[in-house]
C-alpha cells in the first residue's frame, strides 16, 4: 500500500493481497482521521458482506470467492466512544456481471484497489441504539 495526502484528500493504492477493511484502518489512525468519506474501485477474490436484521439484532453475511470487480465501495469514518471505526458497503460483479454487496466485512485485493478518503474537519461519534442493536451517529 502506499498513499499521499493532499489537503483533505488522501488517494491510496492498496496491492495484490492486502486487505481493504485493515489498511483503510492503518490510514486513518496514521493520519489522525476522525471523520471522512470513503470511496474506491478494484479487483477483489475473496470478500465478506453482509445484509442487517434488525428484527435479529444481527449480520447476516455471505462469502464471495472467484474474479470480482468493485462495483462501489462506499462510507464512512468516525468514532465510537472515541476510537476508530469505519461503516462500509460495497458491491462487486463478476465475470458475467451479476452484482452482490452488503456491509463490508472483509476484502482481498486480487489486483490493485484505488481509493479516496475525503477528510472532514470534525468529529461525529456513534453510539449503540438499543432499539435497533445499530452503531448510530451521535451529534
Amino acid at each position: 500500500m502506499e498513499y499521499r495526502r493532499f489537503d483533505d484528500m488522501i488517494v491510496v493504492r492498496m496491492d495484490r493481497g492486502e486487505e481493504i477493511v485493515a489498511r483503510l484502518k492503518e490510514v486513518a489512525l496514521k493520519e489522525n482521521i476522525k471523520l471522512a468519506n470513503v470511496n474506491a474501485l478494484g479487483a477483489v477474490n475473496d470478500f465478506t458482506v453482509g445484509a442487517y436484521d434488525v428484527n435479529e439484532k444481527k449480520y447476516n453475511s455471505n462469502r464471495f470467492e472467484g474474479v470480482y470487480e468493485i462495483v462501489s465501495l462506499t462510507g464512512s469514518i468516525n468514532t465510537m466512544n472515541g476510537e476508530y471505526y469505519s461503516h462500509l458497503h460495497m458491491a462487486c460483479s463478476d465475470e458475467t456481471g451479476k452484482t452482490v454487496g452488503g456491509h463490508l466485512n472483509e476484502a482481498h485485493i486480487s489486483a490493485t484497489c484505488e481509493m479516496f478518503i475525503q477528510v472532514i474537519d470534525g468529529t461525529v461519534d456513534r453510539y449503540k441504539d438499543e432499539e435497533t442493536g445499530l452503531n448510530l451517529f451521535r451529534f
